[in-house]
């Protein structure tokens, strides 16, 4: 979109701009100065929202944000439809208009092995006379479709899909999305008015952190990025529309009219793979750099093949690849069915849903207490993965969703994640489902449950709970805290059940005699066991603080905690206060630290550890001096220089600090490449200042 020298010019003109005062602009130069500041948030827009590679930081931006703001706001006859200001008007949409499309928005016709492309690829070769087919093969993102259309270089209308020849009007929703210009130059190519079709998507990563602050609000979560864009596009208020981080690809020109209004597709710009690069350029955001030019339907599959495999590392969902024949002129030839045309096809990956019944539902206890409800259900393949149960989550997930024993019900599972209740498929029910009941008291030891003030979870709150102990010590043995090779999930359950273990203290009093006896361990194996407990008593004491399981603790926390005391029995002396003065700490985590190490069962489980060789203590590190003292630092996205391990280290080697979190303990973010919903979090701390990675290797230097 921007040569090398145009770029140049662009980022030095943003450095003049910064440097101007609003008190000394007058309405002559305004009408310059507001061209100039347009034209360089529009470039700095696209280095940040299409190619994630911002060359200024974030408070320079917002201050030449602030100055077209404050210039439009003195001289309101400056303000034009398309300048970077009126993307997020100030009004609620109460209704959304239906609007008809230039052209249907059809759906594609699905494949599902390699044998329905190549049936696609006789066709297409049978109805054009072609011996070989030149295709695009591109990804099929799995979010809610939007038609754009842009006349005299404006963005003037947004839609829904609908039902494919009328959809809702969202043009002030779509607006809130940077990567939706709201003007593009197709006057360059000929084009008066254009209808582009697109979809409206969220990074996975983006997603997942936005679930984790549901659910920790006590809200339900979304139940998959394509739903939550859905959803979100139909705001009614496009302040909220803006909050939510939506990015928009847009992936076919279907209409475009010249000056005389003749529809010239097909007739200036000959192939598809033409007009996505033109989008490119044009700065919008487009499967450009994925999208493969294959000669015949064996290049195809292998490409799509390719996909199958690599499509969990993709940051947004995709559910299959699309493929089009690239000649433009060929699509009159091949036309449309009343569904789909017959240019195009669509690669569907292994499913990921499939539709199953609930049988029963048990509610299991977790180490904290939490009571959780999980279905068991007619085990269903989905994706490769027999899956056979699904949590329900809490009391309110399955009030809002109407979710019953015996329903019928719509589970996905995508990629690594488990798998999640997507709807109930009510037209299915019988009669004979009945409603699911919480219990009184816990499952596991009778006590009596209670659901917390502000909580969205029942919980069983007593702490010699046989289900809560054996989590506890499941945790304790896991990897990322004692790593206790030998002492699995199972291995555990069967040793609590032996009575050879009762709480975390008895891994260390284990009798591996009576082990030797059991079927299953032999020599070896009691061996290996031994040794790992043995190497478990050496662990750091962050690690041994996180393997307590203290709730809301996790590992980084765990880290702030070690690097504030000798020993971990010197907790117990910190006050709320006191610990809120630690990084990332606030008063919900610090409340329970601070009960934790005022009880007296937790105090006498670290002094049993004490006694049993585990190393409670250790030598703190003094603070290094250096030029980032009393500095916190976070960061976010890709780093070009190291890794984010590597950055911590540099920082900490000049005296100053690393957090996870956005807190207004923080005094820099520092931004790389793709970053993820922590840029929002600071942007909203004025005391945070965001940087670039360029800036952060000048600060360290």
């Amino acid at each position: 979109m921007y040569d090398e020298k145009t770029e140049k010019l662009l980022i030095e003109k943003s450095r003049e701009l910064l440097k101007l005062d609003i008190k000394k602009i007058d309405k002559e130069s305004a009408k310059k100065i507001v061209n100039d500041l347009r034209d360089v948030i529009r470039y700095h827009d696209y280095r940040y929202y299409v190619l994630a590679q911002p060359v200024i930081s974030d408070y320079e931006y917002d201050k030449l944000f602030k100055l077209l703001k404050d210039i439009e706001a003195k001289f309101p006859d400056l303000v034009t439809p398309d300048s970077p200001t009126q993307r997020i008007p100030s009004e609620i949409t109460k209704i959304f208009p239906e609007v008809k499309h230039l052209t249907p928005m059809l759906s594609l016709d699905n494949s599902y092995n390699e044998q329905d492309l190549r049936d696609f690829d006789r066709r297409v070769r049978e109805l054009t006379g072609l011996d070989i087919v030149e295709y695009t093969v591109e990804p099929k993102f799995d979010g809610a479709g939007i038609s754009l259309v842009y006349e005299n270089d404006l963005f003037i209308r947004g839609a829904t899909r609908g039902d494919g020849e009328v959809g809702e009007e969202i043009t002030n929703n779509l607006k809130t999305i940077k990567t939706i210009p709201l003007s593009a130059l197709f006057s360059k190519y000929g084009i008066k008015k254009v209808e582009i079709r697109g979809e409206v998507l969220i990074k996975k990563e983006i997603f997942k952190q936005l679930n984790e602050e549901r659910i920790k609000e006590g809200l339900v979560p979304f139940a998959n990025p394509r739903n939550m864009a859905a959803g979100s596009i139909r705001l009614q208020d496009p302040r909220e529309v803006a909050k939510r981080n939506l990015e928009a690809f847009v992936y076919q020109i279907t209409y475009a009219e010249n000056e005389k209004g003749e529809n010239i597709l097909g007739k200036i710009i000959l192939k598809h793979s033409e007009n996505i690069k033109m989008l490119h350029l044009l700065g919008f955001k487009t499967p450009f750099e994925v999208m493969k030019v294959c000669k015949g339907i064996e290049e195809v599959i292998d490409y799509c093949n390719y996909w199958q495999e690599k499509r969990d590392s993709y940051p947004y969902e995709i559910d299959g690849m699309v493929i089009k024949v690239n000649d433009i002129p060929l699509y009159e030839k091949l036309g449309f069915t009343s569904h789909h045309p017959r240019w195009a096809i669509a690669y569907k990956f292994k499913a990921r849903q499939a539709t199953t019944k609930i049988l029963n539902v048990v509610f299991q206890v977790g180490r904290t207490g939490a009571i959780t409800p999980v279905a068991k259900l007619e085990p269903v393949e989905i994706g490769g993965v027999i899956v056979s149960s699904v949590s329900l989550i809490n009391e309110d997930f399955i009030k809002e969703k109407d979710i019953r024993i015996g329903d019928t019900v719509l589970i996905e599972r995508a990629g690594d994640v488990i798998p999640y209740v997507v709807m109930v498929i009510k037209e299915a029910r019988t009669g004979n489902e009945k409603p699911i009941e919480f219990p009184k008291t816990c499952p596991s030891c009778g006590y009596p449950i209670k659901r917390p003030l502000g909580e969205a979870v029942y919980r069983c709150f007593n702490i010699d709970c046989p289900a809560q102990v054996v989590e506890r010590i499941i945790h304790f043995t896991s990897k990322d805290a004692m790593d206790i090779r030998g002492l699995s999930e199972a291995t555990v359950k069967k040793f609590y059940k032996l009575n050879l273990l009762k709480s975390i203290p008895d891994i260390y009093r284990l009798n591996f005699s009576l082990i030797k006896q059991i079927p299953g361990f032999g020599e070896k194996s009691v061996n290996n066991l031994k040794q790992a407990i043995e190497e478990s008593k050496n662990r750091p004491i962050y690690r041994l603080i996180y393997g307590l399981g203290i709730r809301y603790v996790g590992e980084a926390t765990a880290k702030t905690l070690a690097s504030a005391i000798r020993c971990v029995e010197d907790l117990q002396k910190f006050s709320k206060e006191d610990l809120m003065k630690l990084p990332d700490i606030g008063e919900k985590v610090a409340d329970e630290i601070y009960n934790f190490f005022h009880t007296e069962r937790n105090i006498k489980i670290i002094q049993e550890l004490k006694e049993v060789g585990v190393k409670t203590c250790e030598e703190r590190e003094e603070k290094k001096e250096g030029k980032l003292k009393g500095l916190v630092f976070v960061f976010t996205g890709a780093l070009d220089c190291c890794s984010r391990e590597k950055a911590k280290e540099i920082v900490e080697s000049l005296g100053g600090e690393v957090s996870d979190t956005v807190s207004k303990k923080v005094n820099y973010l520092v931004v790389g490449k793709e970053p993820g919903s922590k840029l929002q979090k600071a942007q909203k701390i004025p005391t945070i200042k965001i940087i670039s990675e360029e800036q952060f290797l000048e600060l360290i230097k």
